[in-house]
């Protein structure tokens, strides 16, 4: 009966030491971590308080009144509320979970041992990548200085560790050798050798996905279901089916089973790799490569959720809407589509190189056919902003009315106003080969472009005009890859869509090459460009033109007309010496709430500090006092310690938690 009174006790008191506790640190806490505290401290300090002095004491023969106001009691149960909150602090401060806004957390894994399984599983991953790297030779290569031996070396080094790693490293291997901007030629050559061999989808396993992402029974969506996949990728695969609703064929893309948390736990690898590399060498800062992973784990977090390939063909299909080049996007059905399941329209045709192969066309149909295309696409990048990042062979059927249809919007590129100006400015540039508009319009595409040798890059740039003069045939990629060596010479950056947009051109190219080996895309480039010259500018005709100045006139009227009196009151103030400038550090709402959260901090420190200089400046006195004050300033100093102690706590847990935010 005895024990169970003492349990019963011990229960009481860890009760009220996690809701103290929790009251102290005063911050919307983790249920588990304030748990896991009280208990924490419970133990521990129960143990050491018996071990230390109650064993020694008739502690069962006391009354309640008497153990609850005995001093030992109090300093027990003071240090057991101290200890949950630090142990509380060490929880938070080893928790790499982000916060919301409100302090919820970002993650869906809630359970700690499931977390600290996936974590563990994290670290052995982690050190495996790690030890295949250095067995290739990566962290012996990167000292080397950079010579076309040492960088043939480093770059079969990087290939062969990418191949064993495997899986997404090897996808980022493949995106890298795409980057002619920015690597040197033999890295190029030895990363475009990467393939990856995966196993299509069993049978089991695809009804299984259709199961869980339809919101209707398999029988009732689809009349048919081929389950042989027409295509199979690291991603997911493809499959032809017949809606039973029309009767019309589809083709349905699946995810495979659990890529998204596989592709985040290697994505989150392959950063930490990344970062390495970078801490490691210059080199692979200069070059950016862990922009580069980050840019990749972004694109393939969008490829793995098919409601942002949804929208990517919406908004291309919108754009070319209007368009007089007729390419078809095929139509998505939404209702039977999600995150993980797309269902499209099945396009009747074949590939553009089979398509070649397998009909015999007249070349001028044939240039027909790929001048639309080629136009198709300048469109959706000079006119529309949006367009198709990755138009190779496969992604591009023929019809079997010979007209062309864009298929896989997984890739899809984004260009903003000032971006497409400087495109379009770049392209008439070369048009009339005038190398100031040239410039101008690579002024648009570059991300820090305040400190460029204006007079050098002019002077590049003209020679690569006067390289293209008088040519038959000049090629795109020979274009963007001396472009960018011009980039890469002055220490210049393209903004990474732009980089995107000129890789798309390039990989277009090889595809209608492919085809039609005399199409000249410079030339076609050239003919769109003059072709289009209005539909850069809004303001296309004398009228519009008129119309526009008249309004803006208008609008401009009202500050005209004040405009006198401010330039007066402007001197007069100047004249006076009363000229005052104001910075407004408060406009936003977010910059009040981190300015009130850290000044709210601050003042906590502060009054913590003072709290903890106070006692300790008592408790020394009280050292040279023999009265039985002393005992009173003893008492009070260490309250103060105490208090001071549980301020700098909270204070620790509230930056911490602070410091995880999403922004």
């Amino acid at each position: 009966m005895h024990y169970i009174w003492t349990a019963l006790q011990l229960l009481i008191v860890g009760l009220i030491i996690y809701f103290v506790s929790g009251r102290l640190i005063g911050t919307k806490l983790n249920f588990m971590k304030r748990i896991l505290s009280a208990v924490f401290s419970l133990t521990f300090t129960t143990f050491v308080y018996w071990y230390s002095y109650l064993r020694h004491t008739e502690y069962k023969n006391e009354d309640m009144m008497q153990a609850v106001t005995n001093v030992s009691t109090l300093v027990w149960i003071g240090s057991m509320l101290l200890i949950a909150m630090l142990f509380y602090l060490i929880l938070e401060l080893f928790d790499p979970i982000q916060l919301g806004a409100k302090g919820e957390r970002l993650t869906g894994q809630k359970n700690i041992v499931t977390r600290f399984r996936s974590k563990f599983h994290r670290q052995k991953r982690l050190v495996e990548v790690f030890q295949i790297a250095f067995k290739h030779g990566i962290g012996k290569a990167l000292k080397y200085k950079r010579t076309y031996e040492n960088d043939r070396y480093l770059a079969i080094a990087l290939r062969n560790m990418l191949e064993e790693c495997g899986g997404i490293f090897i996808k980022f291997g493949q995106v890298l050798s795409a980057r002619k901007d920015i690597f040197p030629a033999v890295f190029i050559e030895e990363l475009s050798t990467l393939q990856q061999n995966v196993k299509p989808m069993t049978a089991e396993q695809v009804e299984k996905r259709l199961e869980q992402d339809l919101t209707k029974p398999m029988s009732e969506v689809f009349r048919s279901f081929n389950m042989q996949p027409i295509a199979s990728g690291s991603i997911g695969q493809v499959h032809k089916a017949v809606l039973r609703e029309n009767g019309k064929e589809v083709v349905v893309k699946l995810l495979r089973p659990n890529i998204t948390s596989v592709m985040q736990k290697d994505l989150d690898i392959l950063l930490h790799f990344s970062n390495w590399l970078v801490e490691e060498s210059t080199w692979a800062e200069n070059l950016g490569f862990h922009q580069l992973a980050t840019g990749f784990a972004n694109s393939l977090l969008e490829e793995i959720n098919f409601e942002m390939e949804v929208r990517n063909m919406e908004q291309v299909s919108n754009a070319l809407s209007k368009s007089k080049n007729k390419v078809k996007i095929p139509h998505v059905y939404k209702e039977y589509s999600n995150e993980y399941l797309l269902v499209l329209e099945y396009i009747h045709g074949v590939s553009i190189y089979n398509y070649e192969q397998n009909f015999e066309e007249t070349n001028d149909k044939m240039h027909e056919l790929l001048s639309s295309i080629y136009d198709s696409f300048l469109e959706q990048l000079l006119v529309a902003g949006v367009f198709h990042a990755d138009p190779h062979p496969g992604n591009i059927f023929v019809m079997n009315n010979s007209k062309a249809a864009f298929l896989d919007f997984g890739a899809v590129g984004r260009l903003g106003p000032m971006q497409q100006k400087g495109l379009r400015t770049l392209f008439i540039g070369i048009e009339r080969n005038d190398p100031e508009i040239v410039l101008e319009g690579l002024k648009n595409l570059l991300v820090d472009k305040n400190e460029m040798d204006e007079e050098g890059l002019l002077h590049a740039l003209s020679q690569l005009l006067i390289q293209l003069q008088y040519l038959d045939k000049v090629s795109t990629e020979e274009l963007v890859q001396t472009l960018f060596t011009i980039i890469q010479h002055y220490e210049l950056k393209l903004y990474p869509m732009v980089g995107v947009a000129l890789r798309a051109l390039i990989t277009l190219e090889g595809t209608l090459n492919g085809v039609d080996p005399t199409f000249d895309l410079f030339s076609e480039a050239k003919r769109f460009t003059a072709k289009n010259k209005r539909s850069f500018v809004t303001l296309s005709s004398p009228t519009e033109i008129k119309s526009h100045l008249q309004q803006e006139l208008i609008m401009m009227l009202p500050m005209l007309k004040q405009m006198p009196k401010k330039i007066d009151h402007i001197t007069t103030r100047l004249e006076k010496g009363e000229m005052k400038v104001k910075l407004d550090m408060f406009s936003g709402k977010e910059n009040t709430l981190f300015i009130s959260q850290w000044f709210s901090l601050f003042i906590l420190l502060m009054v913590g500090i003072t709290f903890g200089i106070i006692s300790v400046a008592l408790l020394a006195i009280s050292q040279f006092i023999n009265t039985a004050y002393a005992v009173y300033l003893n008492t009070v100093s260490f309250l103060g310690l105490f208090l001071s102690a549980v301020l700098l706590v909270r204070l620790s847990v509230q930056a911490i938690r602070n410091s995880k935010r999403a922004s």
